[in-house]
């Protein structure tokens, strides 16, 4: 008899459930009224840029993404068994993957960081767009130096960015997980750009990270305020 974990983790079930997820968010972003912050974001982005997000909150961003050739995007997502369901959606949505993570315990090569930062900075050498979260793995809304890193490396902008809806279900895990659902309001949020220099020292790096995680929360409340419409918003 086939065990639950060598049917969850087989190839055909992770297919499987890939396709339902990007399904379902297919049917959230369509049945959603969006509203988008500022208006002209996507005329003034630099592109190819790095869009940094909250884990968690992070389940619509393929939608972020136009159809237009500047816009193909490729995302980071780790090398566990529910980053392979996560990537599969994501391939069907039309995102390309970068498979690793950071990590805060000394297990950053185990988990494919460094392969996975080299990739990042050739795909925006190509012309990608780099979306990923911008937490590390287990500490929310706490931004790590890689995405900062990766900016100064690759010489490309950070815009945080927030999508929220109105109608979710909200987790009590360690990322307070939004499970967006459909026919609500949506609301995308998005800082100016971050940039970060290439010859920025660590106190230089450190400020840059402080204001990547202090956009993200800024947004974020926002992107809740509008989506809820109330005056204060939440983190």
């Amino acid at each position: 008899m086939l065990s639950l974990k060598r049917i969850t983790t087989s190839s055909a079930f992770q297919e499987a459930v890939g396709v339902v997820a990007a399904s379902y968010l297919r049917l959230v972003w369509r049945t959603s009224r969006t509203t988008l912050e500022p208006l002209g974001i996507y005329e003034s982005v630099e592109m190819p840029a790095i869009v940094a997000m909250w884990h968690g909150q992070h389940f619509m961003a393929p939608f972020i993404k136009r159809d237009d050739p500047r816009h193909r995007t490729k995302v980071l997502i780790s090398r566990h068994r529910d980053g392979e369901i996560n990537a599969r959606a994501a391939q069907r949505l039309g995102i390309g993957t970068i498979r690793g993570s950071g990590a805060h315990n000394g297990e950053f090569h185990r988990k494919g960081g460094a392969a996975a930062f080299t990739e990042m900075l050739q795909a925006l050498n190509e012309g990608y767009n780099i979306a990923m979260t911008a937490d590390v793995p287990k500490v929310a809304r706490v931004a790590g130096l890689g995405i900062v890193k990766l900016a100064q490396h690759s010489g490309r902008p950070i815009y945080a960015v927030a999508m929220a809806s109105s109608r979710r279900i909200e987790l009590d895990n360690w990322d307070r997980s939004a499970i967006n659902l459909p026919f609500g309001r949506m609301a995308i949020v998005a800082s100016n750009a971050i940039k970060v220099p290439q010859n920025s020292d660590d106190a230089a790096l450190e400020v840059a990270r402080q204001l990547v995680e202090s956009e993200l929360n800024r947004v974020t409340a926002r992107a809740y305020e509008i989506a809820d419409r109330t005056g204060s918003g939440k983190p």
